[in-house]
C-alpha cells in the first residue's frame, strides 16, 4: 500500500477552440493500492476523461549542477499546456522518489514552480514524524504552487534536520521561521494564499529556496551538523542529538 495519485481534470467548453482539450484542475493524494506495472505510476482519471500519455520520471539534478545555483524565471502563464505537462512529470518523479516536495529546477527546468504535500502523521514515514510532523498537524494535499512568495509571521524559529533529493544520502540542521504565509498560483491561474506552521512551513520554505538557487546547506549556521544521514543517525542512536530541535526533515 502507498499513496496513489489521481490526476483530476475538467473538460474545456467547445466554445474555447484555442484552448487545450483539457485543463488540469487539481491533484489529490489518496490512500490506495499501488501497481508497479501501471504505466502512469498509479494515475487514475474521472470516468469519461482521456488519459494523459507520455508521462516521464525525470532525472533529478544533484548539488553542483548549474541549474541548482541560478535563480529561476517566473512562469508567464500558469495555465499553459507545457506547464501542466511539466507538473505531471514532476508528480510522477516525486512519487517515484518517495519525497514530499520537488521544485522545477531539481528536474533541470529553471521555472518558479514547486509541488509538495504534507502527509497525515499517522501514515507518514517515521523520519517525517521525527522532524516535527505532529499528530495534530493538518494534512495538506498535493499542491502545485507557481510563482510563490513567502513572508515570515513573527520572529519564532525552529531548527530541524533536512534532507534533499538533490543531495542524496546527506542531511543537515537548518533553522527556519516556524510560521509563514505563502502565496502563488495554481494550474488554473487561481491565486493560492495560506498560512503554515511547523513541518508544513519547513517544506514550503525548503522547496521555494530552490527557486532562488539556494540549497539547505547554504542556510546552515553550523556545518559540523552536515553529514551523511547514516552516520548522523548512528549518533542519534548513541544518544547524541547533535543540537537540533528535531531529528530529520527530508524532501
Amino acid at each position: 500500500m502507498c499513496n496513489q495519485i489521481f490526476w483530476i481534470q475538467k473538460p474545456i467548453p467547445e466554445s474555447d477552440p484555442g484552448e487545450a482539450q483539457f485543463l488540469t484542475q487539481r491533484f489529490t493524494l489518496v490512500k490506495g493500492a499501488f501497481s508497479k506495472k501501471a504505466a502512469l505510476c498509479g494515475f487514475d482519471l474521472w470516468p469519461g476523461l482521456h488519459q494523459i500519455t507520455g508521462m516521464a520520471i525525470l532525472k533529478i539534478a544533484r548539488m553542483g549542477h548549474p541549474v541548482l545555483r541560478l535563480p529561476a524565471a517566473p512562469v508567464e502563464d500558469p495555465t499553459a499546456p507545457e506547464i501542466s505537462a511539466l507538473v505531471a512529470d514532476m508528480v510522477e518523479t516525486l512519487a517515484d522518489a518517495g519525497g514530499v516536495g520537488l521544485a522545477a529546477p531539481q528536474v533541470h527546468v529553471g521555472k518558479r514552480l514547486v509541488i509538495f504535500h504534507v502527509p497525515a502523521a499517522r501514515e507518514a514515514a517515521e523520519r517525517y514524524r521525527d522532524s516535527g510532523l505532529e499528530e495534530e498537524s493538518a494534512e495538506v494535499g498535493l499542491t502545485v504552487l507557481i510563482n510563490p512568495e513567502i513572508e515570515a509571521i513573527g520572529e519564532e524559529t525552529e531548527e530541524a534536520w533536512e534532507g534533499c533529493l538533490s543531495i542524496p544520502g546527506m542531511m543537515g540542521a537548518v533553522r527556519r521561521p516556524s510560521h509563514i504565509r505563502y502565496r502563488g498560483f495554481d494550474l488554473n491561474g487561481d491565486r493560492i494564499e495560506r498560512e503554515a506552521k511547523g513541518f508544513h512551513a519547513r517544506v514550503v520554505q525548503h522547496e521555494c529556496d530552490h527557486l532562488d538557487g539556494t540549497l539547505y546547506p547554504m542556510r546552515m549556521d553550523d556545518l559540523s551538523l552536515f553529514g551523511f544521514s547514516e552516520e548522523l543517525r548512528a549518533g542519534f542512536r548513541a544518544g547524541d542529538s547533535g543540537g537540533a530541535d528535531d531529528m530529520e526533515a527530508e524532501e
